[in-house]
């Protein structure tokens, strides 16, 4: 009798582990979408791709939403091979002025623009400096995330927004690659100060290494805002545009792949090489913005 009891006993323990492992797992709980956060005084404007939370004025609303519709075009164009429509309208916050942004802002101190998905947050520029180009390049983050479904390390997020970004908006068609120097980071280009000798500026912090600037190995970007930004900005209109578009298709290819540095030396070519082209373009595109200052009379 006390061996068929043991028996037994074994017998519902074994039942209780064998429910227990045949028991489905607990679904697992979900998490919230993440919310806009949407002025209570904002209005709201749709355009065809585009939810638009303004507390700006009605025509300023309006004048970034034709900014917007029109860089969305243009990456849509750019990237036709690697991107596909999406049917889902985007959420956009702008505010009046930098005073309400910095009021409201949760992103870094320096901030003038960010975003956080599933929103980019701006404000509308007064002065005579492109008065959108902040939106459009938060716009770009939110097209690689929310649209083309990109994982990119910073140079290359940072780069293609900086890019287009900073393109000319003439007429309601944006031309990628031709800059506009009212915009952010271009107008800091004169500035650079590059004297010809890439160690030196190595040296000197006034060129951040490509494999540095690939790998995030850099100098503190809290420190070196502008810096980071120019390269970000160079390294991508380098490779648009370097000889007639020679490493064009490569970026994209690259780009679509997630931007990491060994696909960077097998589409594009060891980083030795480039660099050392990436740094004269970069020298010939600072001789540039310096010519137009001149005879336009401008300083920075």
């Amino acid at each position: 009798m006390l061996i068929a009891a043991v028996l037994a006993s074994l017998a519902l323990v074994g039942g209780i582990i064998g429910w227990q492992h045949a028991r489905p797992a607990p679904a697992p709980v979900p998490v919230p979408a993440p919310a806009a956060r949407i002025p209570a005084t904002a209005t709201l404007l749709q355009t065809p791709h585009y939810r638009i939370h303004s507390t700006a004025a009605p025509e300023q609303t309006r004048q970034v939403a034709d900014a917007v519709e029109s860089l969305h075009a243009a990456y849509m164009a750019l990237f036709a091979d690697k991107v596909r429509p999406s049917s889902r309208p985007l959420t956009l916050v702008l505010y009046a002025d930098r005073d309400e942004f910095q009021r409201n802002n949760r992103s870094r101190p320096w901030a003038e623009a960010y975003y956080l998905r599933p929103a980019c947050y701006a404000y509308y520029g007064g002065g005579k400096a492109n008065p959108h180009h902040w939106m459009l390049h938060e716009a770009v983050h939110q097209l690689n995330t929310e649209v083309a479904g990109w994982r990119l390390p910073a140079w290359a997020n940072e780069g293609v927004a900086g890019y287009l970004g900073a393109s000319w908006l003439e007429d309601g068609v944006l031309t990628p690659g031709r800059s506009d120097p009212d915009t952010y980071p271009i107008w800091w280009l004169s500035r650079m100060k590059l004297t010809g000798s890439l160690q030196a500026d190595v040296a000197a912090v006034r060129f951040i290494p490509l494999r540095d600037l690939l790998e995030g190995h850099g100098p503190d970007i809290n420190q070196h805002v502008n810096l980071y930004y120019l390269h970000y900005w160079g390294l991508t209109h380098f490779l648009f545009h370097y000889e007639n578009g020679r490493y064009a298709n490569a970026y994209k290819q690259l780009l679509s792949l997630g931007a990491s540095t060994p696909d960077f030396e097998r589409l594009v070519g060891p980083i030795e090489d480039v660099e050392k082209a990436w740094y004269a373009y970069l020298l010939d595109a600072i001789a540039t913005m310096q010519k137009y200052e001149a005879e336009n009379g401008i300083e920075r």
